[in-house]
């Protein structure tokens, strides 16, 4: 199957003879010199600062972003969050479960913030401010240097959700002075699904060194003080940490982040190019490097995944709800080339000819 969805994606070959092999007793000085290789990478990834640090979850990235909010936030703050879809509902589902209040800011369908969508909350007593920079459910990339500057004037903890973002579109995490980013496996890491990644600024470790969590896996202090010897409090995903290691290692080699977000940014700008001539509508008004959202004007969102799966061997995204109908997405992110995307193409062309879409 030729997978063109957003997480699990396609992985290189390297990464998959990883996963073939036993997996390792993980209590070494040899395992614990990849953790720290890995958390070296990360932050240099995400351009945070030589203080930062990294701390790796088994659990999805849902697993981080809960953990990232009762870390960091108790019930006497009060966040907002940009709720643009799927995951940006999960984050005021986690602040109602851990009783953090927050206030939602719902844009547009399909469209980016504005300052008009942020203006009326400067000076009103906010702390902090949650996000999924790219809201993966609908294709749409939020301006991080709005936002950061919005944080920045009322002095608010940003915590960012970089899942489908990192290593696909630039976020400086220093200079936009983000608290915590998350990442997770399956995306743009290109590996299995299974570990989420969690990357602290000196004052998210402060918090969370300061705040009484009543949780025994998510307490972060404790994956601080184990990850100062490269290792988890408790057993992790072994096997999908080494391969994360030999991914990362790979990007350095080919040129870094920027090397890697170029590569996906040329991916995505070909297929949108070569589908100009089918009758789908790019919907999202702020696109994301990592994926693309499509209207088809004649027929069902979801017969189109159906038949590329059934028919073609080709796997896409499809939306849920109310949407199933409507959207199906279409990923760059993960061991894709351009050969692949004509692949794509000519499966969406033929259908065309069989009077399919």
């Amino acid at each position: 199957m030729l997978n063109f969805t957003v997480g699990p994606v396609l992985s290189s070959k390297k990464v998959r003879e990883i996963g073939r092999k036993q997996v390792p007793y993980f209590r070494t000085a040899e395992f614990s010199a990849i953790m720290k290789e890995n958390e070296q990478l990360i932050k240099s990834f995400a351009q945070a600062s030589d203080d930062a640090r990294v701390v790796f979850i088994t659990g999805s990235g849902t697993a981080s972003m809960e953990a990232a909010v009762m870390n960091c936030f108790t019930p006497k703050d009060k966040v907002l969050v940009i709720n643009g879809g799927t995951f940006g509902k999960r984050f005021t589902q986690i602040c109602q479960i851990h009783q953090i209040p927050y206030t939602e800011i719902i844009p547009k369908p399909y469209h980016g913030i504005t300052e008009e969508d942020l203006k009326p909350y400067h000076n009103q007593g906010y702390t902090g401010f949650l996000v999924n920079i790219d809201e993966t459910s609908k294709g749409v990339l939020y301006d991080i240097h709005l936002i950061s500057d919005f944080c920045k004037k009322n002095h608010l903890f940003l915590i960012v959700d970089s899942i489908s973002s990192f290593l696909c579109d630039p976020l400086n995490m220093e200079e936009m002075e983000v608290d915590i980013l998350i990442t997770g496996s399956q995306k743009a890491l290109a590996c299995p699904p299974g570990i989420s990644v969690i990357v602290l600024s000196p004052e998210a470790i402060k918090r969370v060194e300061s705040n009484q969590v009543n949780s025994l896996y998510f307490d972060l202090k404790n994956a601080l003080k184990d990850g100062e010897r490269g290792q988890t409090p408790f057993t992790p995903a072994v096997g999908i940490l080494l391969q994360i290691n030999q991914r990362l290692k790979d990007i350095e080699e080919q040129g870094g982040v920027e090397s890697e977000i170029k590569r996906i940014k040329d991916l995505a700008i070909d297929f949108r190019k070569k589908i100009a001539d089918l009758p789908f509508e790019i919907v999202s008004k702020s696109l994301p490097n990592a994926v693309t959202p499509l209207h088809p004007l004649n027929v069902s969102a979801y017969d189109i995944f159906l038949t590329l799966k059934d028919e073609y061997n080709i796997w896409v995204c499809p939306n849920g709800g109310k949407e199933a109908e409507k959207i199906f997405r279409v990923g760059h992110i993960g061991a894709l080339q351009k050969e692949d995307n004509q692949v794509l193409i000519d499966a969406l062309f033929d259908m065309k000819k069989r009077d399919l879409i």
